[in-house]
């Protein structure tokens, strides 16, 4: 069981602070929330998405510490800086402090960008220790809503740079990216709280990601569940099914809340 809680704040790389840091493009380090098990040589590393913070994946960390992982909650200033440069600081953070912590094996549980951040940093410099991975409502093939806003001004201070790297383009970063090479699980969702963004999107949706853009060639298991995007995380069906996958290999499905899985 975890023994251990430790909490390493943000070291700002430029001379602003961090509130200042998506309008000057200052790009900070990562925080983490550690908590190591003394008997365990696994270890899962949280990334949160766009506009969330570490405290949005805490419930699931929570729920992993109990199946005896250690983890590592990451937070990071998801709208200062590019895919390109979000993702090795995210990733090898997330990856030093599992390390330090005696991990063998380091799983990954992402939701929404996180899965691009990871998807990049692999291929950047694949990570030799990778073990099973969870995305939850990821864009996997980016997003319409980006196409469909990016242009607009100030669209790049709500969402940050990275987010406008999104769209469903051959210049995307999505598009860029090819099949996994690591086991993936894919939730997806199908709630949404916003008719307007839902309505740019191809049904079902979550409200910022189609079903079908979560999708990924070489993923093991896919899963869709009624949540939206932004909430998908907290789930309870959700969390339980990503502890599933990361113990098996597998998701549940055995529950009605499931309208979708891999094969159909």
């Amino acid at each position: 069981m975890p023994t251990n809680r430790s909490i390493n704040f943000v070291v700002t790389l430029c001379s602003v602070g961090m509130a200042l840091s998506a309008l000057t493009g200052c790009v900070t380090n990562p925080r983490t929330e550690t908590v190591s098990a003394s008997d365990s040589d696994d270890c899962v590393v949280l990334l949160h998405g766009v506009n969330r913070s570490w405290r949005a994946m805490r419930p699931m960390a929570d729920a992993l510490q109990q199946d005896g992982y250690t983890t590592v909650n990451v937070d990071y200033p998801s709208r200062s800086g590019t895919v390109s440069e979000l993702a090795p600081i995210t990733v090898n953070h997330g990856l030093m402090a599992c390390r330090t912590a005696g991990a063998q094996r380091v799983h990954f549980v992402t939701h929404s960008i996180g899965a691009i951040l990871l998807r990049y940093a692999h291929a950047e410099s694949p990570i030799a220790d990778i073990g099973r991975v969870v995305m939850l409502a990821p864009p996997n093939q980016g997003s319409e809503i980006v196409d469909k806003t990016k242009n607009i001004p100030g669209a790049s201070l709500v969402g940050g740079e990275a987010l406008m790297q999104l769209g469903t383009d051959e210049n995307s970063i999505p598009a860029k990216l090819g099949p996994v090479d690591f086991e993936v699980g894919v939730i997806a969702g199908t709630g949404t709280m916003n008719p307007w963004m839902s309505a740019m999107l191809p049904n079902p949706d979550d409200g910022k990601v189609s079903v079908a853009r979560t999708r990924i060639d070489g993923m093991a298991d896919f899963l869709v569940v009624d949540d939206n995007h932004h909430y998908i995380v907290e789930a309870e069906f959700v969390i339980q099914n990503t502890r599933a996958f990361l113990n098996t290999g597998s998701f549940l499905k055995d529950d009605v809340h499931v309208t979708g899985f891999a094969g159909e």
